[in-house]
């Protein structure tokens, strides 16, 4: 693991959000893949990684 954050690609921050949701850590998934599609440069493929990590508050649905 490097300790520069800088060092980190775009598919770095998503291997990590993916052990995130495995973990059951959807704000920490969310957080990760912003910052994934952040350093992402084409628009759609950035569109497409916030699409599959929607803010935890957003996705939650109530149930009786």
């Amino acid at each position: 693991m490097t300790r520069d954050f800088g060092d980190l690609t775009a598919a770095d921050y998503l291997d990590a959000a993916r052990e995130m949701t495995a973990a059951n850590r959807p704000y920490l998934a969310h957080l990760l893949a912003e910052e994934a599609a952040a350093r992402t440069t084409d628009p759609a493929t950035a569109a497409g990684i916030r699409a599959s990590y929607p803010h935890p508050s957003n996705a939650r649905k109530e149930s009786d």
